[in-house]
């Protein structure tokens, strides 16, 4: 996977692409706003990580992973799918913010991602307190520590 894939934080030429992912993989009550993204990127390009593509220079899927010390708190085009890039993602995001000396991490997600997000040692803590999008989503942590 990572011969394929180049693993590292957004580049500003990149962010049209990263828009453009959003808004493909999520509703629009879901999908992140372009302005809203590129704000995000301005002030902290080191909250995402992109797969490029090696091959063809594009990026496959992204993870915009906010790193706080509070326990509060699908990125995946469609051809890049079921080839095991989000989880390789999340592996590489891993890596990186134990690198930083993260020690734990936190997520929501909704309730058909549960699962996929156990798999990769997540634990589920309980419907969360975000209502983005009019959804329901669970609080999700795992310890890399």
């Amino acid at each position: 996977m990572t011969t394929k894939y180049e693993f590292r934080d957004i580049l500003p030429e990149e962010l049209d692409q990263v828009i453009q992912i959003e808004q493909i993989c999520f509703p629009p009550n879901e999908a992140c706003s372009a302005k809203n993204m590129r704000e995000r990127v301005a002030n902290a390009p080191e909250t995402f990580m992109v797969a490029v593509d090696k091959e063809t220079g594009k990026v496959a899927g992204f993870l915009n992973g906010v790193a706080t010390d509070e326990a509060v708190f699908r990125d995946v085009l469609p051809e890049y799918r079921h080839q095991g890039l989000a989880s390789e993602i999340m592996t590489q995001y891993v890596k990186r913010e134990q690198k930083r000396g993260r020690e734990c991490l936190y997520l929501t997600c909704l309730d058909n991602k549960v699962e996929m997000y156990k798999k990769m040692d997540y634990t589920d803590n309980g419907i969360s307190g975000s209502a983005w999008g009019g959804e329901e989503w669970h609080d999700m942590s795992r310890k890399i520590r």
